[in-house]
């Protein structure tokens, strides 16, 4: 079922609260500076709609201490919630800064805004700690939107960095970490990626900025599945000494490079750079960049005609588009479906609903969260009342909170009632440690039934990393091959894998 751990919050309203208040739902504190101070009693920080700056009572910069989460609208990516000032940090290596926040330990920034008006000033400041920034728009700032430094390995998701007056995001010395299924576009630079830096970018999509990607000196990062396109000069340019990683024949990169202004790539450094699986014209290539051609026998995406925007040479259009013929799923109004976008328990819920028409076993009560005008009401209802999903125990659904996979995996086989597998280990799985042991027999369950789709590696499941649209409506057109009422759709990412079964 899906269901997560509770975690009471400090409160924040920087329109209805006070500084005086105990900074609870009813009784608000007025600004984040006071509520971080009180963060020892609270790892949960809520933002409320409005302007969090110096004229409203904050300090900045603002610091968010290791195990904290600040928490705004992640379904908007912070619309209306915005976080805007500047203050002076000293920074280890690169002197005073003048930025908005800094993020300490696992520290999360989620679901905000934030804005640093200052000539040269930065959004976020992450130096030698590994935060979580996902779900918020960084624009306006002076300089960059996010900066990472030292052996920072962040996660960075999600997130939509535009008109950001130098970068949307910038990545130096050693750090590592991922940068996943952001959207970066109207920057002078969108990602600059410098020193030994070497962090994974995967699916993001770099657009309209000035230049799209920029490496330099060694920096050696691991692009994967993004989309770099329509940018004023060049897709990606290659300085220095930094040598991308821009696929293998065992692992094809998938990247796609299109419509770019100058070149789409164009490497100045004497280093050949090696590419294999990414779409890319000869015509637009300058310098020394090797195409190499996949041998006939290796795994090729295939071809699919798609009536969404934003799912041309997806690895999950065939999935998308038969769920479409089925009317389980529409475009959003801007014609995309958001492949790469996490999945809301509302979202997941409407379509298991459609999907499935599960029928009612057990009583739930009315969650407190949803009205009976909400857009998704009728479907949690149901898939509440059947078994496939259930609320928490305050009584509350949390429709836009988002899913993990492992969460999917495991509602998918309870809700299908499906014949249970044992297993104590499921050897093929490189991260099988991290699968609960009360979840191994649903995951178990899951693969014998080929409902698992791990994208790029198969052998991978990141049950706790957040459920993609895509990966929700692979997983969910399986089940229903699982129950016999589709065909099989053929995919590398579909999981089956050999089980040892415990005796």
């Amino acid at each position: 079922m899906v269901h997560s751990t509770l975690i009471a919050p400090l409160y924040v309203d920087p329109v209805m609260g006070n500084d005086a208040n105990s900074g609870t739902r009813s009784n608000p504190y007025r600004t984040l500076t006071r509520a971080l101070k009180a963060t020892p009693s609270a790892k949960m920080i809520q933002l409320a709609p409005g302007t969090y700056s110096s004229a409203s009572g904050e300090v900045f910069p603002l610091v968010i201490p290791d195990g904290v989460i600040v928490l705004g609208n992640e379904a908007t990516k912070g619309k209306g919630i915005s976080i805007s000032g500047s203050g002076e940090y000293r920074s280890q290596s690169f002197g005073t800064q003048n930025i908005t926040l800094l993020l300490q330990g696992d520290a999360q920034l989620i679901g905000v805004t934030l804005t640093n008006p200052m000539a040269k000033g930065t959004g976020v400041w992450i130096e030698s700690t590994s935060p979580t920034v996902a779900n918020n728009t960084l624009t306006k700032c002076g300089r960059e939107g996010v900066f990472v430094s030292e052996t920072a390995e962040p996660v960075i998701r999600d997130n939509l960095f535009v008109q950001n007056t130098i970068a949307g995001l910038v990545m130096a010395r050693h750090s590592k970490g991922e940068v996943l299924r952001n959207v970066v576009q109207k920057n002078s630079l969108g990602i600059a990626i410098s020193d030994f830096a070497a962090p994974l970018v995967a699916h993001n999509k770099v657009s309209e900025n000035s230049t799209g990607m920029a490496f330099s000196r060694k920096a050696h990062p691991v692009l994967r599945h993004n989309l770099i396109e329509k940018n004023i000069q060049d897709g990606l340019l290659i300085n220095g000494e930094a040598i991308p990683d821009l696929g293998s024949p065992q692992e094809p990169a998938g990247n796609i490079f299109r419509n770019n202004g100058r070149f789409d790539v164009r490497n100045v450094t004497s280093k050949k750079l090696i590419s294999v699986g990414n779409q890319l014209l000869v015509s637009q290539v300058r310098g020394l960049v090797e195409l190499v051609t996949l041998p006939e026998n290796s795994v090729q995406p295939v071809s699919v005609k798609t009536k969404f925007t934003d799912m041309a040479g997806h690895w999950a259009t065939a999935f998308v588009e038969a769920l479409l013929k089925k009317n389980l799923i529409s475009p959003f109004p801007d014609g995309t479906f958001q492949p790469d976008a996490p999945i809301t328990r509302a979202q997941y819920a409407a379509l298991v609903a459609g999907a499935f028409h599960p029928v009612a076993k057990r009583q739930v009560p009315e969650f407190t969260d949803i009205s009976k005008d909400y857009w998704a009401y009728d479907a949690i209802r149901i898939t509440a009342q059947s078994g496939f999903v259930s609320g928490f125990n305050n009584r509350t659904f949390r429709p836009e909170q988002p899913v993990l996979r492992l969460q999917a995996i495991v509602s998918l086989v309870s809700g299908l009632s499906l014949s249970a597998k044992f297993s104590e280990d499921l050897v093929n799985y490189s991260d099988r440690n991290t699968i609960p042991k009360a979840a191994l027999s649903a995951v178990a369950t899951a693969t014998d039934n080929k409902i698992i789709a791990n994208f790029p590696d198969p052998k991978l499941i990141q049950g706790n990393r957040e459920a993609t649209r895509a990966e929700v409506a692979a997983m969910v057109y399986q089940a229903l091959v699982a129950i016999g009422t589709v065909p099989a759709i053929d995919s590398p990412y579909i999981v089956s894998l050999p089980i040892i079964e415990v005796e």
